[in-house]
């Protein structure tokens, strides 16, 4: 007995087939993937290759080997920006008042002044990248208020004192690290010298609050012995 198929029923199953022939045609994900940017409305790519012969540019456009000492106080700063992010995690976590102060840190503003040496900059750069001593005075401030919280320092002390705390005395030597390389800049007058001074009493505010942390704690701070 002949059996019949309605026309719509076999129009589906047309559709139906060619969906699966062209799914196995397809090529994978991964093969043959265009990354060009043209004519789309993509995001830049993070990218550039300017930098795969060992240069880098200055914010005032000019050409400098990757290990000339701006790139290296950079990269100084950007890795203090990180350690600051770290301890600062830490932190929220125990809810410490003091936290929305390391919002307020300026790196990336000690990062354009550090980027725009004055040999090269027009007016036009300094006006953007110009550092002022305003953020030395709040750390300052800062600095004096905790102290007046914490017991008072007769020992050295070794990094400790619960996660908190250990995050922010590596903060502070890695801020050290970064006073080091912006120094020479600062002395020969290619940096604005209040970037210097923000970076030295940046360390001191993190080891400050590195112990106030440990106090709010309640977690003990290991006092320097030296070995018999």
């Amino acid at each position: 007995m002949a059996s019949f198929i309605k026309p719509s029923v076999l129009g589906g199953f047309v559709r139906i087939f060619k969906l699966i022939r062209q799914h196995r045609t397809e090529k994978p994900l991964c093969c043959g993937r265009s990354y060009s940017s043209g004519g789309d409305s993509r995001a830049p790519r993070i990218y550039t290759k300017t930098g795969d012969k060992g240069f880098s540019s200055t914010f005032t456009g000019e050409r400098r080997p990757k290990e000339d000492q701006i790139f290296q106080a950079l990269g100084n700063t950007d890795e203090l920006s990180s350690a600051i992010g770290l301890a600062r995690e830490f932190c929220l976590d125990k809810s410490h008042s003091f936290t929305y102060q390391l919002d307020k840190c300026i790196l990336q503003d000690v990062s354009s002044n550090i980027a725009t040496p004055l040999s090269s900059a027009r007016k036009s750069h300094i006006k953007k990248t110009k550092f002022t001593a305003l953020p030395v005075a709040d750390l300052e401030t800062w600095i004096d208020s905790f102290t007046e919280e914490l017991p008072p320092l007769t020992n050295f002390i070794l990094p400790s004192g619960g996660k908190s705390s250990a995050a922010l005395h590596l903060a502070r030597t890695v801020c050290r690290r970064a006073e080091r390389s912006v120094a020479p800049i600062v002395r020969s007058g290619e940096a604005d010298p209040d970037v210097a001074k923000f970076l030295n009493r940046l360390s001191d505010y993190l080891f400050t609050v590195a112990r106030y942390a440990a106090m709010k704690e309640g977690e003990e701070e290991k006092i320097y012995k030296r070995l018999e």
